[in-house]
Parts: structure tokens; C-alpha cells; sequence
């Protein structure tokens, strides 16, 4: 019931309403000192106002800002950037215009809090969705994007999964030896479409491959969940919390926009209210 309100009281105060419950709790909480958020599109906000951070469309109220603002941590640094892999952790991101540095640059030994949301754009998110939006014009009710990646008698998707899994800890491990007093904490991904038919055209997934991609999305949740585990690191989930808030949801429930979103946010990203949720769970996974 407490998460409940937490997440109620986040979602109110993104909106812009008042509900400082939530504010007032993280007050009393002692501060981090300095807290590097790292990650793809999904920590950045895209889309949401106000956005800073270049070409990578990071956001000013996206659930690192958020986090930092209700922890008041002194020094906060985002480099999380749209279109992350693991591998951009590492080294350069090259962007449109320009390239980002390694978001590692930004670690250093009095780092105590470190975020981390990636794994999404090498599972290739940004591809399945261009490719099974093409599949399921051609046939709405059947599910030829999982027939496409299953054809070789495996599953293309589940392997990508796993090989992200092991990024993901050597990248763990990686952030360790960098910020050796971090807490960190690995935060999944919300819904992002329903277990069901799913809402074409809003989203153009087939019937079958709606409920394909949810699923692979559940695996590389529990696949980023295990990375944490073995590194011994926190773990957030939006995804149990977002039922009936995927992009398929009406506009004042959604968390996730489709592809021609009612509030300000890229497609297929999270919205602002779904920023707030996300924050509310990494704060509190942050206070434990």
C-alpha cells in the first residue's frame, strides 16, 4: 500500500499538483553526496520538457533529475543519452550531430550513488519496433515478426537477451572498480505494451507479436535483474507496477506513449507521469 501512494503522489507531482508527501519523506532522508545517473533513452526522457543534455535528449524531469532533486544530492551528474548501448558506457555515443563522451567519464571515487537503465537498444528495441510495425500491416491478426525472428529454429530475440546479460555485469563490474563506495542500482524497464492483441493501428504490432515482444521485454527484465544480483546490486522493476499503463492504455493512465503520443514524449517512450513512477521506485530503492 505505501509503494501504492508513493507512486500516486510521484505521478501528482509530475503533473504539477500538489502531493508533497512524497517530497516531504525523501527530505528527511540523508543526502547522497554524488549521484551519476547512466543510460539509454528510457533514463533520459526524450520528449519530455524541458530537455537539455545535446543530442541525447535528456530531460530535466526525468526519473534521475527527479531522484536527485527528492535525495538533494549536492552534485548530480546525467550523462544517460538516447540510443545507449553498453557499449557507449565505455566509449564515445556517436549522435546526429557530434558524439557523446563515455557516460564511465563521469565516475570517480567519491561517486555514492550510481543509476543504470541500458540493455533495451541491445536487445534492438528500436529495430523490432520498425520491423514489426512493417509485419503487422501486412497482416494484423497473425504474428509474423516472431515467425521472422524464429525462423532459424531458435529465438534471434532471447539470444540478444542473454548476450546483454553478460554486458550488463561486466559493466557492473566495471562501474565498481570506478566508484568503488557506489550504491548502485539497475533499473528495468515499465510496460511497454500489453500481454494481449495490443492496439493496432496505435501501435502497429500484430496481434501475436504484441504478445512476442512483451514477452521478450519480461526477459530482459529478469535478465537485468539477475545481472544485479550477481553483482550484488539493486534492482528496480517498473514493469509489475505498470499494468495498464502501456503505450495500448488510454491517455490519462498510460505510462509509455505509442506512436503518435498525446503528451509530450517520444514515441514508444515513457511519458512524464511514467518518469515520476520510476523515480518513486528508484528512490526507494535508494532509502533502504
Amino acid at each position: 500500500m505505501r509503494l501504492r501512494v508513493l507512486l500516486a503522489c510521484a505521478v501528482a507531482l509530475a503533473a504539477g499538483t500538489p502531493a508533497a508527501s512524497s517530497a516531504d519523506r525523501a527530505s528527511d532522508v540523508p543526502a547522497y553526496q554524488r549521484y551519476v545517473a547512466l543510460g539509454d533513452s528510457y533514463a533520459a526522457g526524450p520528449g519530455i520538457p524541458d530537455q537539455t543534455g545535446g543530442g541525447c535528449g535528456r530531460s530535466t524531469a526525468n526519473y534521475p533529475a527527479l531522484v536527485a532533486k527528492w535525495l538533494g544530492v549536492p552534485t548530480f551528474v546525467d550523462v544517460s543519452c538516447g540510443g545507449a548501448v553498453t557499449a557507449d558506457l565505455r566509449s564515445a555515443q556517436r549522435l546526429g550531430q557530434g558524439t557523446a563522451e563515455p557516460q564511465f567519464d563521469a565516475l570517480t571515487a567519491d561517486t555514492d550513488l550510481v543509476t543504470l537503465t541500458v540493455g533495451g537498444n541491445d536487445t534492438g528495441f528500436g529495430e523490432i519496433l520498425s520491423t514489426c510495425a512493417r509485419e503487422g500491416s501486412a497482416d494484423p491478426a497473425g504474428n509474423r515478426c516472431q515467425r521472422r525472428y524464429t525462423a532459424a529454429g531458435g529465438d534471434l530475440l532471447a539470444t540478444r537477451v542473454a548476450r546483454t546479460g553478460r554486458d550488463v555485469v561486466a559493466a557492473l563490474r566495471a562501474i565498481h572498480q570506478r566508484a568503488p563506495e557506489a550504491r548502485v542500482i539497475v533499473v528495468g524497464y515499465p510496460r511497454i505494451l500489453p500481454a494481449g492483441p495490443g492496439c493496432w493501428p496505435l501501435v502497429p504490432f500484430a496481434a501475436g507479436d504484441t504478445a512476442y515482444f512483451d514477452a521478450t521485454q519480461r526477459l530482459l527484465n529478469d535478465t537485468l535483474a539477475a545481472a544485479a544480483a550477481e553483482t550484488g546490486d539493486a534492482f528496480v522493476d517498473p514493469y509489475p507496477y505498470s499494468d495498464g499503463r502501456d503505450a495500448c492504455a488510454p491517455p490519462a493512465q498510460r505510462w509509455v506513449e505509442p506512436l503518435l503520443p498525446a503528451s509530450p514524449a517520444s514515441p514508444v517512450h515513457p511519458n512524464a507521469a511514467g518518469m515520476a513512477a520510476v523515480a518513486a521506485l528508484a528512490w526507494l530503492a535508494a532509502t533502504r
